[in-house]
């Protein structure tokens, strides 16, 4: 298999006839997918014979999130990790919210009380890291609450601050069926991109792929900015850079925008109208030998 440049956990494998087999790596966890299922079997014989691996057939969890598979597409959440993380805290029986974090809210740095007892410092640390570098990944709701009050890590946080970390934990208790879905799509159009420059210097922005989002980013800036041009100028970086990588990686496993007219395969699926049906039966060599005639 060929390492991908763009991702180094990504390794492919192209044959002919469109097959190919994709492998995804993360420490010890391993996610193969494809559609030549012979290149699929042999890659598990060879991992068996050379590693201590286990097969846990079609994928349902990954990196603590849940992965359902269905014909019309793929939904990710997050549900179980969640019930987690409010029975640790013992918030499973909070009172739900509709928000992660109040509109008015301005945190400061000196924000209210501050901490007493280092042990809940340690466990508001603690707390925050875990939402921070798991559950922003399939939950883009909460990015930007989570990225406000991580802020405030480094320094000795105070209870406004704690106050807003539970608020985070009573939304997640009223969102515990919130999934990001997959659609499964014929046919790979233009990348959308939509950026926002939210407040002085935190940019948010999402990159889409036939309706189906694939990346998004809410990220405080390490200066503010002293325009609005240059806080937009500085999304459209940040954005940019994340487009060109995706771009990159997109072309380096072969998928690519096919339009609907070289959807040959159209034929054979769905009702097409004359014009069309001529087309494709051109493409496919199926001539009127009268009308050559």
């Amino acid at each position: 298999m060929t390492r991908s440049e763009a991702d180094h956990s990504v390794f492919y494998c192209h044959s002919t006839f469109s097959k190919c087999v994709y492998l995804v790596v993360y420490v010890d966890d391993i996610v193969i997918t494809g559609n030549d299922d012979i290149k699929i079997f042999h890659l598990k014989q060879f991992l068996f014979i050379h590693f201590q691996t286990k097969d846990l057939d079609h994928l349902k969890y990954f990196l603590d999130i849940e992965v359902a598979q269905s014909k019309e597409g793929i939904v990710i959440s997050q549900r179980k990790y969640a019930l987690d993380i409010l029975q640790e805290t013992s918030m499973s029986n909070c009172r739900p919210v509709d928000s992660p974090m109040d509109s008015n809210m301005k945190l400061m740095v000196k924000h209210g009380e501050p901490y007493s007892d280092p042990g809940r410092y340690r466990r508001y640390r603690r707390l925050v890291e875990l939402i921070y570098l798991t559950m922003t990944r399939p939950r883009p709701d909460i990015s930007f609450a989570v990225g406000v009050v991580i802020q405030f890590m480094q320094e000795a946080p105070c209870v406004d601050h704690w106050a807003i970390v539970l608020r985070i934990l009573r939304y997640i208790k009223k969102t515990l069926g919130h999934r990001v879905y997959y659609m499964r799509i014929r046919e790979i159009p233009l990348y959308q991109v939509i950026v926002m420059l939210i407040g002085r210097s935190t940019i948010g922005f999402c990159i889409l792929i036939g309706g189906n989002v694939v990346s998004w980013k809410s990220k405080k800036q390490n200066t503010v900015a002293r325009s609005s041009a240059d806080g937009k100028y500085w999304v459209m970086t940040s954005a940019t850079c994340e487009l060109i990588w995706e771009k990159l990686l997109a072309k380096e496993i072969s998928i690519e925008f096919v339009n609907s007219s070289n959807q040959l395969a159209d034929i054979f699926t769905k009702s097409l109208r004359g014009p069309s049906i001529q087309v494709i039966c051109s493409k496919l060599g199926a001539y009127n030998l009268y009308a050559l005639a």
